[in-house]
């Protein structure tokens, strides 16, 4: 690279996390799944979902399991807008789902995302502002008391608006947007200062989530960034630490990953990585990465020949053939001394007493 444009970059910083404990530790159970395919991976496709559309992929997000998914931003499309009230006027939510509907942290938006949700059983009212140094110099030109004070608001608004809708059982949840933009200190003290808002307790957590809304570092750096969060809040058992991460650095699925072993509870992503840009992290990997070290991810994408035909069907998107675990050709091998050896470990493990997969490149 020329030199010139090697200088236009700067390496991220260093959280400086001296006893950080997250590569001790393992995965042993699955975190809290949220979908975000019918918002995040909606936005994002050139011809967006029709409601026919929309309905299709609600339903094989139940088949699949999910409990919370986030159906979209009702406040700023008319169509996700209808979509929230079909879901709800023709009873579609299983009872022991929540939908989540996200809102930035402004009055009309807010309100507008309140009536979206009238008549529902349980609601997550996801609220967001953009809390980065970039975000805040260049788009908004507002300083930290200022994108504090805006999510303070919103905070306190979401709360008077619940108050009109006694009948539903609202979750909340906040979003820095741009996380790994923002500096740490910061992000704990907007997170800290809408929590002091909403007043969670043990039993009625907030989800705070930390969106890696653009991938801008290493994954180790992302668990450190999480570690931190989690070992510096000052009422940790009274949240679900939710991570939200984008694909830029082909590196979703390991920062996800580490920062469930650095402490995260909860995931959001789309299937098959779907989502803005290069994609929000693939939910389907993330799965059966965990079954395949023996844990049980609580989500059944037993029959992927399904989720693939729905999921290329609606968002229009064909699933590459290398894709992992779902693509054409990744239980296909040409080599010949891989096709020898696949085949001299198949006939073992018929044959054998134990039933643990084990077979060569497969």
């Amino acid at each position: 690279m020329k030199t010139e444009l090697v200088n236009k970059y700067r390496p991220y910083p260093q959280v400086g996390l001296i006893n950080r404990t997250w590569p001790d530790n393992t995965i042993e159970k699955a975190p809290a799944w949220c979908s975000v395919d019918l918002r995040d991976g909606n936005q994002a496709l050139i011809q967006p979902m029709s409601l026919a559309k929309k309905l299709e992929m609600w339903q094989l997000l139940l088949e699949i399991g999910f409990k919370e998914i986030e159906v979209g931003f009702p406040s700023a499309s008319q169509v996700e807008f209808e979509f929230t009230r079909m879901l709800i006027e023709e009873g579609l939510i299983p009872s022991d789902v929540s939908i989540q509907v996200l809102t930035q942290a402004r009055d009309h938006l807010i309100k507008k995302t309140f009536e979206s949700v009238t008549g529902a059983n349980q609601v997550v009212v996801h609220l967001y502002n953009s809390t980065s140094t970039l975000q805040r110099d260049v788009v908004f030109e507002m300083s930290r008391k200022e994108i504090i004070d805006l999510a303070v608001h919103g905070a306190q608004l979401v709360l008077e608006e619940a108050q009109n809708y006694p009948e539903i059982l609202f979750r909340y949840q906040y979003s820095p947007e741009s996380f790994t933009g923002t500096e740490l200190d910061f992000a704990l003290e907007i997170c800290e200062a809408v929590m002091d808002v909403w007043q969670p307790d043990p039993e009625n957590p907030v989800i705070i989530n930390l969106p890696a809304t653009v991938e801008l570092t290493t994954p180790n750096i992302f668990a450190d960034q999480i570690e931190w969060f989690c070992t510096h809040m000052k009422n940790r058992q009274s949240a679900i630490i939710s991570v939200h991460t984008h694909n830029d650095r082909g590196c979703a699925v390991a920062a996800t990953e580490l920062a469930l072993m650095a402490g995260a509870d909860r995931v959001e992503g789309t299937l098959f990585g779907n989502g803005e840009r290069t994609g929000n992290v693939d939910l389907v990997t993330l799965a059966l990465n965990m079954f395949t070290q023996g844990v049980d991810p609580k989500l059944d994408i037993h029959d992927i020949n399904h989720l693939i035909d729905v999921y290329e069907r609606v968002n229009r998107i064909p699933v590459h053939i290398r894709h992992p675990y779902a693509g054409e050709l990744v239980y296909t091998a040409f080599s010949g001394s891989h096709q020898d050896a696949i085949n001299k470990g198949m006939s073992y493990y018929e044959g054998a007493d134990s039933r643990e997969w084990a077979v060569p490149y497969l």
